[in-house]
């Protein structure tokens, strides 16, 4: 059976007009109709350059679950309550970055300390060196 080309651009405009009060459905003229026609074509929900989307089947229950993770450049206007989220995460994020980039760099430097044979505090020590030599047969 063939589709009429026509049934297929308005199926999501129909959907949409289903949804709303037959009384103002009924009141979109041609033009209005063609107009969400237009505006829902242009609509790129489905271009993400990560589309992950797995479903979780556990047995015992009658549902699954479905996870979806997109990813990808964010074309559209923030908010300002989005805005302000986007600044906390940057913000958490950096902070994150910058701890563990200073941990690592107490670490290096405390292995170069170490590997130099200089003991700041006599008789103590972290096990650090001895265990890092320990690892890479140095000695």
């Amino acid at each position: 059976m063939a589709v009429n080309k026509s049934d297929q651009e308005y199926t999501h405009v129909r959907q949409l007009l289903k949804k709303m009060d037959p009384d103002i459905a009924a009141s979109f003229s041609y033009k209005q109709r063609k107009a969400l026609q237009k505006a829902m074509d242009t609509r790129s929900w489905n271009n993400h350059k990560i589309d992950f989307r797995p479903t979780l089947a556990l047995p015992f229950l009658p549902w699954s679950f479905y996870f979806v993770f997109l990813g990808g450049v964010n074309r559209r206007k923030l908010s300002s309550s989005e805005r302000v989220t986007a600044a906390i995460v940057f913000l958490i994020t950096l902070l994150v970055f910058s701890v563990i980039l200073l941990g690592i760099l107490f670490v290096a430097l405390y292995l170069l300390k170490s590997w130099l044979g200089i003991d700041i505090f006599a008789g103590e020590s972290l096990g650090l060196w001895d265990h890092f030599k320990e690892v890479f047969n140095l000695e």
